[in-house]
C-alpha cells in the first residue's frame, strides 16, 4: 500500500533543482571559453529584449533537406547599447578558489556609473596593477551598460564582468588597459554569422502547481479525489519525501542559459537594410534606436530584461558563415 508509484514528471527535468526565485535581474556568467588566438578580446557583450520577429532566409546548413531554400524562422531582437569599460580585475587562484587581487578604474566614467563604484585611493593605481600581474591566473574587464540609453525608464546601470582570453596576462592587461573609459560597440566583440551563449533572468509565473511546473501526468479519472496532483509522495517506512519527488512551487524567474544562437542579423537603426520597427513600436517595449541584433530563435527573459552574450562555449564550427537573409517580416 505504501509503494504504490507517482506520476513521473518530464525526462530530465531534475536538472535544475531546486526551482528557487533568481536572486539578481541580472544572470551571472560562471565559465569562458578558451580561445586560439594570441591577441586578446572581449568575450561577452549585453543588450535588452525588444520583441520578435520573422525571418525570411535561405538555409546554409549542408546535408540537410532544405539546403538552399528558403525558410521561415522566429528571430529574436536585442538591442545593444555600447559597454563602457570602467576598470580590470585580476584574480589569483589557490586551493580555495579564485580572490580578487587588485581592481583598477578609470577616471572618466559617466556619472551615473561613477556614483556605483565606490573607488579606493589603491584602485586607480594602473602601476601597481602592473606588478601584480606575474601572480594573477585570469583578467576581467568590467563594464557598464545603460538602459537609458536603448529609452528605458531604468537608470541605474548594470555593471559586471567579462572575461577577457587570448595571449598571455600582460596582453590581456595591455588591451584593456587601452579600453578603459571607452565604449565598446557589438560589432567589435561580435561579427554577422556566429553563434553566442545567451543568459538571463525568465519569465516569473508565481506559484504554480505540480502538473505545470514538472510536466507530471494527470491522473486518471475517478482514481482519486484529486486530479492534478502527484500520485504519491513516496513510502510509509521511512516516512519522509525525497527531494527527488514533484512538488508544487516557484516557476519562472530562474537564471538560465541557452546555447548557441546564431546572429542572424547585425545592424544599426541608421542604416536602411531592414525596417525593424513595426508601427508605434514593439509591444512592452517601443521603438528600437542604435544598434540591434536578431538572433536565430528565442532567448529566455521577458521584454526589456537584460541579455548577457557570451561568446560560444559548445561545438564551436570551423568557419564563420554569413547568413542569407532575405526579409524581416515584423
Amino acid at each position: 500500500m505504501g509503494h504504490r508509484k507517482h506520476s513521473q514528471p518530464r525526462r530530465g527535468s531534475m536538472a535544475y533543482s531546486p526551482r528557487g526565485r533568481a536572486k539578481s535581474m541580472e544572470a551571472r556568467i560562471r565559465d569562458w571559453p578558451e580561445i586560439d588566438s594570441t591577441e586578446p578580446r572581449l568575450l561577452a557583450h549585453a543588450g535588452f529584449k525588444a520583441g520578435c520577429v520573422q525571418l525570411v532566409s535561405v538555409d546554409d546548413r549542408e546535408h540537410v533537406p532544405n539546403y538552399g531554400k528558403q525558410v521561415v524562422t522566429l528571430g529574436t531582437v536585442i538591442v545593444t547599447p555600447p559597454l563602457v569599460v570602467i576598470g580590470i580585475r585580476g584574480y589569483v587562484k589557490d586551493v580555495n578558489g579564485k580572490h580578487a587581487r587588485f581592481d583598477v578604474f578609470t577616471k572618466d566614467a559617466p556619472k551615473n556609473i561613477e556614483k556605483m563604484i565606490k573607488i579606493k585611493p589603491e584602485d586607480d593605481d594602473l602601476e601597481e596593477a602592473e606588478k601584480l600581474l606575474g601572480k594573477v591566473k585570469e583578467l576581467y574587464a568590467v563594464v557598464a551598460v545603460t538602459p537609458r540609453l536603448v529609452g528605458l525608464e531604468q537608470k541605474t546601470p548594470y555593471i559586471f564582468e567579462v572575461g577577457v582570453k587570448g595571449g598571455d596576462i600582460e596582453k590581456q592587461f595591455s588591451f584593456v588597459k587601452d579600453l578603459l573609459g571607452k565604449e565598446v560597440k557589438i560589432d567589435q566583440v561580435f561579427e554577422n554569422g556566429t553563434y553566442v551563449d545567451t543568459a538571463a533572468i525568465t519569465k516569473g509565473k508565481g506559484w504554480q502547481g505540480v502538473i505545470y511546473r514538472w510536466g507530471a501526468k494527470r491522473k486518471q479519472h475517478k482514481s482519486r479525489k484529486s486530479v492534478r496532483e502527484i500520485g504519491s509522495l513516496g513510502p510509509i517506512s521511512p516516512q519522509n519525501v525525497m527531494y527527488t519527488v514533484p512538488r508544487a512551487g516557484q516557476t519562472g524567474f530562474h537564471q538560465r542559459i541557452e546555447y548557441n544562437k546564431r546572429i542572424m542579423v547585425m545592424s544599426n537603426t541608421g542604416k536602411e537594410e531592414f525596417i525593424i520597427n513595426p508601427d508605434g513600436g514593439f509591444k512592452h517595449f517601443g521603438n528600437v534606436n542604435g544598434d540591434f541584433i536578431i538572433v536565430k530563435g528565442s532567448v529566455p527573459g521577458t521584454y526589456r530584461r537584460l541579455i548577457k552574450l557570451r561568446k560560444q562555449i559548445r561545438k564551436e564550427p570551423k568557419k564563420i558563415i554569413k547568413p542569407n537573409v532575405l526579409e524581416v517580416v515584423i
